[in-house]
């Protein structure tokens, strides 16, 4: 009987680790297409790379601000960040579906996940509400060009060695470990229920937040609509996630980051 029961739960298990994996791909793919198409800008993401490849350090006006372009803006940079974070979350929300499947007293989960997920996400609508008030801000005093990029050497240079020096900080480690070790974020911060499953998702976003948003931050630096630009910095933050056990990286990005930063500021 228990044999039964066993090979019925890894069924379900694998089933909804399949199905699951379809739906992130679908939203990762949505988000991405959305961002690629640069749909609401004047110009699509597709246009503006192959611009900054052919013409670098091209100066071009930024467009006028208004509160319909500010939130065209924000639904970019959060439909981005979904595109950019939710492959790396992906683990996470796979091992939570897990939990929920496994636990006797809840067989929600298809309901659970997306909530918690929702959550995972508002945190990261947060962040690109700021960085779109902070684009505005560089915008107003001229520091921001059209190609969506900081247009001062030492404003950019700066940046890249505050971004170096805080892969080293406490507090990015300690952000870095709980996005490594859902096991560990679950056993600290379980929940149930439906409000459950939101505070976790919302808690974990903060932890993902407090990993990422420097080098999130960095889109700035080399172009926020950029396409090379955002795949690096995705590929790095989903490497960076699942490269448990190799401080090196941290250590390394942090030298190449400040390196940068300096050669930006004195050439």
């Amino acid at each position: 009987m228990t044999t039964v029961i066993e090979d019925t739960l890894e069924r379900s298990l694998k089933r909804d680790r399949l199905i699951l994996m379809v739906g992130l791909s679908a939203v990762v793919a949505l988000a991405a297409v959305y961002t690629v198409l640069g749909i609401g800008m004047s110009m699509s993401a597709i246009t503006m790379t192959r611009m900054a490849i052919e013409m670098p350090g091209m100066m071009m006006a930024s467009g006028e601000w208004t509160i319909g372009y500010a939130f065209m803006i924000f639904l970019m940079w959060w439909i981005m960040m979904i595109a950019m974070m939710v492959p790396s979350a992906a683990p996470t929300v796979l091992f939570y579906a897990a939990l929920v499947r496994k636990n006797t007293n809840v067989d929600k989960v298809y309901a659970a996940v997306p909530v918690f997920l929702s959550g995972y996400l508002l945190v990261w609508g947060v962040f690109s509400l700021a960085a779109t008030a902070v684009q505005w801000f560089l915008v107003s005093i001229g520091k921001m060009s059209g190609m969506m990029e900081i247009t001062q050497a030492p404003l950019a240079g700066g940046l890249l060695v505050a971004a170096g020096l805080y892969q080293l900080s406490p507090l990015k480690q300690a952000c870095l470990r709980q996005c490594q070790h859902p096991l560990m974020f679950f056993m600290q911060n379980w929940r149930p229920g439906v409000l459950g499953a939101l505070g976790m998702g919302t808690q974990n976003g903060w932890f993902c937040l407090g990993c990422c948003w420097v080098l999130m931050a960095l889109l700035f630096v080399g172009g926020v609509m950029n396409l090379l630009w955002i795949a690096a910095l995705a590929l790095f933050v989903g490497l960076e996630k699942l490269a448990v056990g190799l401080p090196w990286l941290s250590r390394l990005s942090s030298l190449a980051l400040i390196v940068g930063g300096l050669a930006l500021v004195v050439l």
